[in-house]
């Protein structure tokens, strides 16, 4: 049986077929970057040409960056509002030509990175947190996730904190690390707060800049990178689909 992984982010959509009893890409991946609008036609097509480069597949898991039940799109706020109630599996797996999961994407590469990588093992609450175009937030409590939190859409300084602490309003400020790393403390602290985890599990491109920024954070809660780097939302979403049949 083969199961693909396609990662769809605010900047790329990326796809690979993925060895789920390792938790390894098989093969390439392959990338092309989200369009612009990234309404419902334009992603679907672009999610479409993903698969027919890394397809055919048994099963296929698609992440997305919102809020997914019973198929559903329920929000969409770094990509584009037509998306909002949409059924996305179901036009996926048209799209596609077979059966799709669709989830949300930090909870995809969550999955990854408890299962795989660097919440193996971990016992209690462990919290990922990926910070790219946003901030996503994947919950697990003994290895078992708690689906579509938003804990990137809590208040920061007034703002919604993925305005104020991603690494995208990072760039956009021009912050430097100190500066950032600063916001992110706050942040995490006021997380740290409501669920009280064992482990944080930073992912997104930050994680592979821990050296820059992570010495200016000090919280109570253990912080890792994450290990899975960009190939977690593949491997997760991939994992999720071939556990679904």
């Amino acid at each position: 049986m083969t199961s693909v992984g396609i990662d769809v982010g605010g900047s790329g959509v990326k796809g690979a077929v993925v060895d789920v009893s390792a938790g390894d890409l098989v093969g390439e991946r392959f990338r092309l970057e989200t369009p612009r609008p990234a309404d419902v036609t334009n992603l679907v097509e672009t999610v479409a040409a993903v698969a027919a480069e890394v397809g055919p597949a048994d099963h296929w898991g698609i992440t997305f960056p919102g809020v997914i039940l019973d198929g559903h799109v329920r929000t969409a706020a770094n990509l584009d509002p037509s998306w909002v109630d949409v059924p996305g599996e179901a036009m996926f797996a048209e799209a596609v030509g077979g059966p799709v999961t669709l989830l949300n994407d930090a909870d995809a590469a969550g999955l990854a990175e408890v299962r795989f990588g660097a919440g193996r093992g971990q016992r209690g609450v462990t919290l990922m947190l990926t910070f790219g175009t946003g901030i996503g937030s994947a919950l697990f409590v003994e290895g078992n996730l708690v689906p579509n939190t938003e804990f990137g859409h809590l208040e920061l300084d007034g703002f919604d904190a993925e305005t104020r602490a991603s690494d995208r309003a990072r760039e956009v400020e021009e912050l430097d690390w100190p500066e950032w790393a600063e916001r992110v403390q706050r942040y995490l602290s006021h997380v740290e707060g409501l669920v009280w985890p064992d482990l944080i599990i930073i992912g997104g491109g930050v994680s592979k800049k821990t050296d820059k920024w992570l010495s200016h954070v000090d919280i109570r809660t253990p912080i890792v990178p994450a290990t899975l780097q960009n190939h977690a939302g593949i491997i997760g979403a991939a994992v999720a689909a071939a556990a679904r049949t």
